[in-house]
């Protein structure tokens, strides 16, 4: 199972409008510093994977593998989701400190 919590504090940052979604949105984000953490669905194509945690990783922003598109989208109040970035600094860091406590390696 995992963690609820977590997703919670996703859903307040949709709810707030400090989510940027999809594949180009996320992009953006990240490469524009607006994004804060980011998360992944795990059955998001291995290519789309691969780019995010290579940019995720150039850029310097945590980035999470959890859960299947439709669980993300529904998440976030959207349709299907391969990608998503927190755009809210404390949102990000309180949804960080979350998943690496469940995590240590993340």
């Amino acid at each position: 199972m995992e963690n609820e919590k977590a997703w919670r504090y996703l859903g307040l940052a949709a709810k707030a409008g400090r989510i940027a979604s999809g594949e180009f949105q996320t992009e953006n984000a990240i490469k524009k510093g607006a994004g804060k953490a980011v998360i992944i669905a795990s059955d998001a194509s291995e290519n789309s994977k691969k780019k995010f945690l290579n940019m995720c990783s150039f850029y310097k922003v945590p980035v999470f593998v959890m859960s299947d598109k439709e669980t993300l989208g529904h998440r976030i109040g959207r349709e299907v989701r391969t990608s998503a970035a927190i755009t809210d600094e404390n949102l990000a860091a309180a949804f960080v400190k979350i998943m690496r406590e469940e995590d240590p390696e993340n």
